[in-house]
């Protein structure tokens, strides 16, 4: 076998697809144009490196359709999931992790395969020939974006996606902010305080909307028409959706006492999720900004116990580019006018971390199948995996196509249960057993 596998870009979707295809015997090359072309989010050269969160959101592989997606990807040898579980930090039921360690072992276990290589080049036109999956993720460059447009005769949609600030741990003020997991969620008593917590009353809540409202944002350039991604939006812009936007999302006081004063109840409440094992760094858990820099610190400072806050980072916006792969994909996740291209991550129009690289996991295998010869069906549809891909390939309308995070209205109905709040328990356990089940017979079919 001398056919290579070409991967266009080192995020999580290509760092998984790589992973898959080379531990089934294939030789992978991975083109990844940075440090030598750098972007507006990214900090280092490293692959998978995490840009906006570190968290991989809910680990439950029984209640939540994310956790289950952790669950296949576990089961089927992911890189991603064995990186996520060996840098854990404390999050509740979440998966966190401490973020430059993770993508300094994801580019050790890549760059040490023998089937793997890099080389760190800008691709900017459409391969003609040979075996590519495009996996470039929310910062395309502008030239095989205009390459991929030119293909696809089609208008680029977009959306924007927001980055939260991280704050050196030392400069809050632990006076005011108290650690605990909103209704002491955890096993371990690191996991049931693996939150920070800055209360406000009704006065103070009010003042920092008003100034969230006033400050200084981001202007976008003439001809930006794209909108946000519901699952990301910045703080200021739920603000100006209500004054109580906040108060019922990041900002909810619910499941939490504070430690200072347990008799007070707060009207709102600022978590902080810690962003590093040595606990030095914490970012603003739902706290994605367009504020310009000078704005954005003044007024994160009017947070209870943030007056001081020193920040490692702050919060910023960029374009998150996406093709419409209802229309333009097969469901083996190949571009139509050029079956040779597959696609796979965010560009395909699904959104976060764990369902780019669920989607690089998948084409690293359906890739790596054919140029092995073997005959592969795409994930089954009754798995999260193939939920979500069916969704991206043909079940969502493409028309009105827009990012999608894994969730159980993706899947099939199972028949005899009931519906409501009332029957979710049951009805998302029995989701998550019968996509167990189709997902080993899938992993059992190609062994």
């Amino acid at each position: 076998m001398s056919e290579t596998l070409h991967i266009i870009g080192g995020g999580m979707a290509g760092s998984e697809a790589a992973w898959q295809a080379a531990n089934m015997g294939v030789k992978v090359v991975i083109h990844e144009m940075r440090p030598k072309i750098e972007t507006f989010a990214h900090r280092t050269g490293h692959l998978a490196e995490m840009v906006c969160s570190n968290s991989f959101r809910s680990d439950d592989d029984e209640q939540n359709a994310v956790g289950l997606l952790h669950w296949e990807m576990r089961a089927a040898n992911g890189l991603i999931m064995a990186m996520a579980d060996k840098h854990r930090l404390p999050a509740g039921g979440a998966l966190a992790v401490d973020r430059d360690p993770f993508a300094e072992s994801v580019t050790a276990a890549l760059t040490d395969h023998t089937n793997i290589s890099v080389d760190y080049d800008e691709i900017t036109e459409l391969p003609s020939d040979g075996h590519w999956i495009i996996a470039t993720g929310p910062l395309t460059s502008s030239a095989l974006g205009a390459a991929i447009q030119k293909e696809t005769g089609a208008d680029a949609l977009a959306f924007f996606d927001a980055i939260a600030p991280i704050i050196y741990a030392e400069s809050i003020n632990m006076d005011v902010a108290w650690l605990q997991s909103r209704y002491d969620k955890g096993d371990t008593e690191e996991e049931r305080k693996a939150y920070l917590n800055c209360p406000m009353t009704e006065a103070q809540y009010e003042a920092f909307i008003d100034a969230l409202l006033a400050a200084d944002k981001t202007e976008f350039h003439d001809g930006e028409t794209a909108g946000y991604f519901d699952g990301c939006l910045p703080i200021e812009v739920m603000a100006e959706r209500g004054r109580e936007t906040l108060r019922f999302g990041p900002m909810k006081p619910v499941g939490l006492t504070n430690a200072h004063k347990p008799d007070d109840k707060p009207y709102a409440v600022v978590q902080l999720r810690r962003d590093n094992a040595l606990g030095t760094l914490y970012n603003i858990v739902g706290f994605q900004t367009k504020m310009k820099y000078g704005a954005q610190t003044d007024v994160l400072r009017m947070i209870p116990g943030l007056e001081d806050a020193s920040f490692a980072r702050l919060g910023g916006i960029h374009r998150n580019t996406f093709i419409n792969s209802p229309t333009l994909l097969d469901n083996q996740m190949r571009l139509k006018s050029k079956p040779h291209i597959r696609f796979a991550g965010q560009i395909t129009g699904v959104e976060g971390y764990v369902e780019s690289a669920a989607m690089g996991l998948l084409a690293g295998r359906l890739a790596a199948a054919e140029i092995l010869g073997q005959d592969m069906d795409t994930a089954p549809q009754n798995s999260a995996m193939g939920a979500l891909v069916h969704h991206i390939t043909g079940g969502a309308e493409a028309k009105t196509f827009q990012p999608m995070n894994v969730n159980f209205g993706l899947f099939h109905p199972v028949e005899g249960l009931k519906g409501g709040r009332r029957g979710r328990k049951d009805r998302y356990k029995a989701y998550t057993d019968r996509a167990k089940q189709d997902w080993q017979g899938w992993l059992a079919a190609q062994s």
